[in-house]
């Protein structure tokens, strides 16, 4: 038979029907022989209708030739044939059924016609003869097919079986016979291969319709199947649980699904319910392979679409989400792909769960992260359904189930494009803990992973519209799909480009790809194997109860910022990409899932107003020391995560672009930043190009800084061993810089063979110094905002309290030990600095500037600053470290008795300096200190505030006697001689005293 051509096999299986048709085909034949055979026919057969016409009963009863017989002829249905169908088709049976079938059921054909439909029908499908033609037609191919050779000739199975396997049919007259029996079985239910035998039950006990052939007699019975789909879809969501259909009508209901994939036309309920959306959205589309189906689908929430298409589409999708076999395209795309990728082969799954739409996804998006070739056309497959997953959430059982509470109360009326499944999301990233069930919350996880919209944005349809302004502006350099479009508009949010919608779609989908390392397609690829490495992490799609997925990426940033000496390091290319993402979650902290979970408590008790954006993080660091244990520690390791590289915080650098850009550039563009950048904007706070916004955003990572020496990168890099050895158990960076800034000076002065202080740790010691003395903000026990009186600063020591006024002698103690730290005189005498000390090291700038102070060329604003830190250095020797060092020797030696009055941290009001001047009087003094007392006596002479103690006791003589001279400008010793000249006319002992021992000088 192989060499008929389609003419010759449609004679034939017109003629093969007429000839069994005689026997079987009326009425009466409903309960004849034919019907003993079909396990599908009931019996007892319903007796016609009384008012059936009567030429119609008794023609049908009567037997007629085989050879002329044709059902144009049959007063049954010739009305209704010559109404509806071409004259074409007349003298074909086959071509006559196929036009009356896909007509409306009771609408388009009388009764009679419809039952005298379903007898020929049911004798094509049990006619012996029929069978033979199959049996001859289909040889080779029943051969091949196992199951098909091994059925029970006689009693119709035979066909069903090949229209079971009908897609593996490559003999094209064996196809085509097939095509036809498929279009004749699939228009009624109890015609298709033991469909009746499995779900006769299930259709009784929910009511979907009579199984007795005489109570529905009607041609197309699509409704009872779409009746049974709808009942097992409401099962798999446990919305009915009244009537639990039995396992094998489930397989029956989801196999007839899968045989009707290829043509829409098959399924019945499907083709009734959108013939006319199909004439409006697909009219050009033929019917075949599945391609009807996903045109309907891609059109599904358009307004112009019928509500009765929509639910018969979304029905089948729901079918699909069980099976994917039931998607003809998908199944044929993916096959060998599956296969390949031993997507089939999980012994430890149900069959049925291998079969879920999810779990394919998940399998074959696996291999794809794994770098294993899935062809293009399967991932072209796979897009369409994660799109189709993410744009309607009732397609996924679980968000169905375990999100009901949520939708009804919240999210209701949002069905279309994928806002139900958004409006869940932001619910999931709400401040309230408990805003959405744990259960839903892992279920939109779950669809998150299944969909993967990080490895392309337009999967998800609700942030495609949002953003698709933002993109074609500040992305279009980015190949549309990229994975890296999600990227930039993380870049770009909370900048002018970004528009409000789209900023909440993006945060929606990103709080939920935080949580799983995996969905950002970029850092799996370029950490994957980073992560089996360090973080022992098993395949894209398997779970690691030791590691979970949101415990993976703390893994991989703990290992990024690893020396060389700790080993076990990040990949260059995977640290890039964990430096990506930490600069994106810096932008929100609900983008840091372990930050989130560990500070909600202290978010809501210190932060509930900080709500714009990086302000949060700001609030918990700010409130370090408050916070519990947990948060502390999560906020303490991201803190020193900036530390080494202050581009984690996005926002700070957008907002220092220009001072980078003039200033910094060369450091900024390096791809290890190891605290440079933050060092570099710190020096060029008060450059022209510094805004406020920067300004006050570099000063508050200053002000963290002062709360662990941890956070400030180099420091700790320079200096950990040192603090370990010399200041254990000092945390707050200010203790540790005066711990190590009191050793380095004890050792300097005590000329100790050996300084304690490594030289790397000295050198930070003094960049930390230095920007300690810039801003009394970083000295926190100096400035609180509550300590008013510490505002008072150096001028006002008299009126501090005695914490305050110990820390400003301890700063301005190491101040005056290194006059690089001081940054009022370096930034007042800069450029006498420039002009006169040029050679002198660092720590003789002051001394240097003092040998130069009467210097015509001098500026006056320097030479006033000059005299201040002069009247300083004379309230005490410590503060004179050429002094110190110079008299070292003589201090215990001539002025003990003063010494063990003395506070540690009190000025002595420059009586050291007066007891060795009278020691200088009786030349008892070495040459070193005998050679600083003669310079600092020729000083005071000239100006009287350099003598600590005259001033300290005669100030009220002085107001009283020589207020014109002390009133002068330029101090050249008149207040001294305005003294001497009113000396009977001082009234106080104490000036006596001291003008007298001055005068002896």
């Amino acid at each position: 038979m192989a060499a008929y051509s389609r003419a010759q096999l449609l004679l034939l299986l017109s003629s093969v029907c007429l000839c069994g048709f005689g026997s079987v085909h009326g009425l009466k034949a409903a309960s004849g022989p034919a019907e003993l055979h079909n396990p599908l026919v009931l019996r007892p057969a319903d007796p016609p209708a009384k008012d059936a016409p009567a030429a119609a009963a008794a023609g049908a009863s009567q037997p007629r030739r085989a050879t002329g017989w044709k059902l144009s002829e049959e007063e049954a249905c010739r009305e209704d044939l010559t109404r509806l169908c071409p004259k074409h088709t007349w003298t074909n049976n086959l071509a006559v059924l196929e036009c009356l079938q896909d007509r409306k059921e009771e609408i388009d054909i009388a009764p009679d016609c419809n039952h005298l439909l379903w007898n020929y029908k049911l004798n094509l499908t049990t006619d012996p003869k029929f069978e033979s033609v199959a049996m001859e037609i289909c040889k080779s191919t029943i051969t091949e097919i196992k199951e098909c050779n091994e059925v029970e000739r006689g009693r119709g199975y035979l066909v069903s079986c090949l229209v079971d396997h009908r897609v593996n049919i490559s003999e094209y007259q064996c196809n085509q016979y097939i095509t036809k029996m498929t279009s004749i079985i699939f228009s009624d239910y109890r015609l298709i291969c033991g469909f009746m035998d499995k779900c006769k039950e299930d259709i009784n006990s929910l009511r979907c319709g009579s199984i007795n052939i005489g109570h529905k007699d009607i041609h197309s019975q699509g409704e009872v199947i779409a009746c049974l789909e709808k009942a097992l879809v409401r099962e798999v969501e446990q919305q009915d649980r009244a009537h639990p259909i039995k396992e094998e009508c489930q397989k029956a209901i989801l196999r007839v699904a899968e045989l009707s994939s290829d043509d829409f036309h098959l399924d019945r309920h499907l083709y009734f319910s959108c013939r006319d959306d199909r004439e409006r959205f697909c009219q050009n589309i033929q019917a075949g392979e599945g391609k009807v189906y996903k045109c309907l689908f891609n059109h599904k929430f358009e307004e112009a679409m019928s509500e009765k298409c929509r639910d018969a589409l979304t029905t089948r999708q729901k079918l699909i989400s069980q099976d994917y076999r039931v998607s003809y395209s998908l199944a044929k795309a993916c096959k060998l792909d599956l296969r390949k990728q031993r997507c089939s082969l999980d012994t430890s799954l149900p069959r049925a769960r291998e079969a879920r739409l999810s779990y394919l996804l998940l399998c074959l998006e696996a291999a794809v992260h794994r770098g294993h070739p899935v062809s293009g056309e399967c991932q072209g497959e796979m897009l369409d359904y994660r799109r189709m997953l993410m744009e309607d959430f009732s397609l996924s059982p679980e968000i169905v189930l375990h999100c009901r509470t949520e939708i009804e109360a919240q999210c209701s009326g949002l069905h279309r494009k994928g806002r139900t499944l958004h409006c869940l999301m932001r619910i999931g990233r709400s401040d309230r803990s408990n805003a959405i069930d744990s259960v839903c919350q892992n279920a939109l996880q779950t669809l998150i992973q299944s969909a993967d919209p990080g490895g392309d944005y337009r999967i998800d349809r609700a942030l495609n519209e949002a953003c698709e302004s933002v993109i074609q502006t500040a992305c279009k350099h980015i190949r549309n799909g990229d994975p890296m479009i999600l990227s930039c508009l993380m870049e770009h949010l909370y900048t002018e480009k970004m528009v409000e919608d789209c900023e909440h779609r993006l945060l929606e989908l990103q709080y939920f790809i935080s949580r799983d390392w995996k969905l950002d397609p970029i850092l799996y690829k370029k950490c994957q194997a980073d992560a089996a490495r360090l973080c022992h992490t098993h395949g894209w799609n398997e779970t690691n109860e030791v590691m979970p997925p949101g415990a993976v990426f703390s893994c991989l940033y703990r290992h990024a910022y690893r020396t060389e000496e700790q080993g076990r390091r990040l990949s260059r290319d995977c640290k890039v990409e964990v430096q990506r993402i930490l600069h994106q979650r810096a932008l929100d902290v609900k983008l840091d899932p372990e930050l989130q979970k560990r500070c909600m408590t202290d978010l809501g008790k210190w932060c509930s107003e900080k709500t714009d954006a990086g302000q949060e993080l700001e609030c918990l660091q700010d409130h370090l020391e408050d916070l519990v244990s947990g948060c502390k520690d999560v906020v303490g390791n991201l803190t020193e995560l900036e530390s080494e590289d202050i581009q984690i915080d996005a926002l700070l650098i957008r907002a220092c672009e220009p001072v980078i850009q003039a200033h910094c550039h060369d450091v900024a563009d390096n791809q290890i930043d190891t605290g440079d950048l933050m060092e570099c904007l710190v020096q060029n706070k008060h450059q022209k190009e510094m805004n406020d916004k920067c300004a006050v955003g570099v000063t508050h990572f200053q002000l963290i800084q002062m709360k662990d020496f941890r956070f400030s990168y180099k420091f700790k890099m320079a200096c950990k061993e040192d603090v370990l050895r010399l200041c254990p158990n000092i945390k707050k960076k200010v203790d540790v810089v005066i711990c190590l800034s009191t050793t380095v000076r004890n050792d300097t002065l005590q000329e100790a063979r050996e300084q304690r202080v490594s030289l790397k740790c000295r050198k930070q010691l003094r960049v930390e110094e230095l920007e300690m003395s810039e801003d009394i903000r970083l000295e926190p026990e100096l400035y609180e905002p509550w300590n008013a009186e510490c505002c008072c600063l150096k001028e006002q020591k008299k009126q501090l309290s005695q914490r305050c006024h110990q820390r400003i002698f301890r700063l301005q103690e190491v101040e005056m030990s290194d006059p690089e730290l001081d940054y009022q005189l370096m930034r007042v005498c800069k450029q006498m600095i420039k002009r006169f000390c040029t050679e002198a090291d660092a720590r003789n700038v002051l001394q240097c500037l003092k040998q130069n102070k009467n210097s015509e060329l001098m500026d006056p604003k320097c030479k006033q600053m000059i005299t201040k830190r002069q009247i300083t250095q004379n309230t005490d020797y410590r503060l004179n470290p050429v002094l110190r060092k110079a008299c070292r020797a003589d201090i215990p030696k001539f002025c003990q008795s003063i010494l063990n009055k003395a506070s540690e941290d009190g000025e002595l009001e420059g009586q050291v300096i007066a007891c060795l001047k009278l020691k200088y009087a009786d030349q008892r003094l070495s040459s070193d200190c005998e050679d600083q007392i003669r310079v600092i006596l020729q000083e005071s002479a000239l100006d009287y505030r350099l003598d600590r103690q005259l001033q300290m006791h005669c100030s009220e003589e002085i107001s009283r006697l020589c207020a014109e001279e002390a009133a002068a400008q330029e101090q050249t010793g008149q207040v001294e001689e305005c003294l001497k000249v009113n000396l009977l006319k001082i009234r106080q002992e104490a000036c006596k005293k001291v003008h007298f021992h001055t005068k002896k000088v």
